[in-house]
């Protein structure tokens, strides 16, 4: 039937009514089907997709083809992740659509996802085949009835039967194992806690771990050489288990331990050809020996303990009856110059040699000029090649008074600061004790010399005003210092303006001597008072044209800015009176401070008006 009605559309001699008709004759049994899509299909589909058959949709999206390969993917899952991950075969491949390698519609029995295995690239999968994998067969390792992304990708999956470790040493076996034959291992023992060394490198494993045991396998060395420890000459275990103390991996004899080194306690003399077992006579994890020699040699003293028990200090171990030579730098008292002359005697009164004294004092009482006024440590100044000489012994800077510049450029005699050896510790550390001949300001400054001049030279450099009661300002800072201090008795400076500025005193202590009010520091000539706000008298008119003198005429009194002045204008303006009083003090009531001669009032005095002319009306 659908070649009939494919050839009738072909047909270009027919007319569109006759496919009219015949999609009529057929309506009955066009009926029974999904679409036209089912009608029209090229063929059936595979046997995998036959539920899908009468529902396109499920593979098929109308006018859009590549949108089918979504489709694809939402099926196919597995695939669909691959190649979003961009893993496994399809996941390597180039980007195209499914059914570029996928086309359906050719019936049941068609296998639309068979390839030619022997031309299939195994490194496009997530395992590319390497040494003895190349020649395997596919079967033996993709079992048949599974997928092939089923197959295994680790190498227990195939080699568990071979696995001899039983699991123990987990299922990464490329640890160890290789593609090119599975006996052939290369485990890197460095990798583990037990790096192998020495005659251990040669060992084969078998030899360490029995029985295929790996993981728990024993890291002591007693656990594989204890039949070395129980053999003929051995410790028997006398020496405990940390056989690696004297044992190296190199050769198990003759033994690396080191006695001076690896113990506290170094073998000199007979010690060394002594038998570990001559002192070591108890197992040495239970008992630890005594390192000092009385502990052994206690029945060879002859001093029955008078000296103590460190018989090495006399004694060696070359032998216990030849007598040593004492070194007396290993003590706590080392024997330097005059002392390395002196016989024991000296200084050891008795024979207990440990009661003679340690501090210079002891011996030297007898020569300390000092009185003891400065303590028992005669060494931080007196060496022991010379009592007298203290050269280059004394450390002045472990004092409360540091010595440096001029105290150490000068070299100073101890005595220009020190009166007498019974006195140093009371030496005053002021400046003053030992410079007040240098004082040029007779004590006036105080006795702190150090707030103006230091240790480097005793002139002054520079000295900061501004912590005095006259900070400078102004020009004053330019000011030589003999501007305003005559002699070295600074304080007698005074701190008034006009006993600097007497000369420049225009006013002839008209204004008193408070310079200060009107004129600064920045110049003589910059000066400003106001008149209006600092004083009773505010000035107007023709008042403030005129100079201070015009009305300050008098001497200012002492401790006055200026003499005492009325503010009426008849005590300046009594001369220029014209009326002789007859109209009172108060000028201000006709006249004004512009001038003189203009009113400012009309007087009923009855004798009529006067007019600002002074005449009568």
């Amino acid at each position: 039937m659908l070649s009939l009605i494919t050839f009738l559309f072909r047909g270009q001699k027919f007319a569109l009514s006759l496919v009219l008709v015949l999609m009529g004759w057929f309506a009955p049994w066009l009926a029974g089907a999904q679409g036209i899509e089912s009608i029209l299909a090229p063929g059936q589909l595979i046997q995998g997709h036959v539920k899908l058959e009468n529902d396109c949709k499920q593979c098929h999206i109308k006018f859009d083809r590549k949108g089918q390969s979504g489709l694809c993917a939402d099926c196919h899952k597995e695939v669909g992740s691959d190649v979003k991950a961009k893993t496994g075969f399809h996941g390597t491949l180039k980007p195209q659509a499914c059914s570029a390698c996928h086309t359906d519609h050719k019936g049941r029995l068609e296998q639309i996802a068979s390839f030619d295995k022997k031309k299939f690239d195994h490194t496009q999968s997530d395992f590319a085949l390497k040494g003895k994998h190349k020649p395997l067969e596919c079967e033996k390792c993709h079992v048949a009835g599974k997928k092939y992304r089923e197959a295994a990708l680790q190498c227990d999956g195939c080699h568990r039967k071979d696995d001899t470790h039983k699991g123990t040493l987990g299922s990464k076996c490329t640890d160890c194992h290789n593609e090119t034959s599975w006996k052939e291992t290369r485990f890197d023992h460095a990798t583990t806690k037990f790096a192998l060394q020495g005659k251990h490198v040669d060992v084969k494993c078998v030899e360490c771990h029995r029985a295929n045991k790996y993981k728990d396998t024993p890291k002591t060395c007693v656990s594989c050489h204890k039949k070395d420890d129980d053999a003929n000459k051995g410790h028997k275990g006398l020496f405990g288990e940390k056989c690696e103390a004297c044992h190296g991996v190199k050769d198990w004899k003759p033994a690396t331990f080191r006695h001076d080194i690896d113990t506290k306690y170094e073998l000199l003399g007979k010690h060394r050809s002594a038998a570990c077992t001559a002192c070591h006579k108890d197992p040495l994890y239970k008992v630890k020996l005594n390192h000092d020699c009385y502990a052994c040699h206690s029945k060879d003293d002859k001093h029955k303990e008078s000296l103590g028990k460190d018989c090495v200090s006399c004694h060696s171990e070359r032998s216990w009856k030849e007598p040593a030579k004492f070194d007396h730098d290993k003590s706590s008292f080392p024997l330097l110059g005059k002392h390395v002359k002196i016989e024991c005697k000296e200084c050891h009164k008795s024979a207990m040699f440990k009661e003679a004294s340690k501090a210079c004092i002891g011996c030297h009482k007898k020569d300390d000029k000092h009185n003891a006024n400065l303590g028992e440590k005669c060494a931080d100044c007196h060496g022991e090649v010379d009592w007298k000489s203290t050269v280059g012994r004394f450390k002045h800077e472990k004092t409360r008074f540091l010595l440096r510049n001029a105290h150490v450029e000068s070299k100073l005699k101890c005595t220009a600061c020190h009166k007498d050896s019974q006195s140093y510790r009371q030496t005053p550390l002021e400046c003053f004790s030992c410079h007040k001949k240098d004082d040029k300001h007779e004590g006036q400054a105080g006795k702190a010399c150090e707030s103006c001049h230091d240790d480097s030279s005793w002139r002054v450099s520079k000295f900061d005003h501004g912590f005095t009661r006259f900070p400078l300002t102004g020009l004053h800072i330019i000011a030589t210092c003999k501007k305003c201090h005559d002699t070295a008795r600074f304080k007698d400076a005074p701190r008034d303006c006009y006993s600097c500025h007497k000369n420049d005193d225009k006013h002839k202590l008209k204004l008193g001597l408070r310079c200060e009010t009107c004129h600064n520091a920045r110049s003589w000539t910059l000066w400003d008072f106001n008149h209006d706000k600092r004083t009773k008298y505010a000035l107007d008119g023709a008042h403030r044209k005129l100079g201070c003198d015009a009305c300050h005429k008098a001497e200012a009194p002492k401790g006055k800015d200026a003499a005492p002045l009325s503010s009426s204008c008849i005590s300046c303006h009594q001369s220029e009176d014209v009326h002789d009083g007859q109209f009172g003090v108060r000028c201000e009531q006709c006249h004004l401070t512009e001038s003189w001669k203009k009113f400012q009032h009309r007087l009923s005095l009855g004798l009529g008006s006067i007019n600002n002319k002074g005449t009568s009306l």
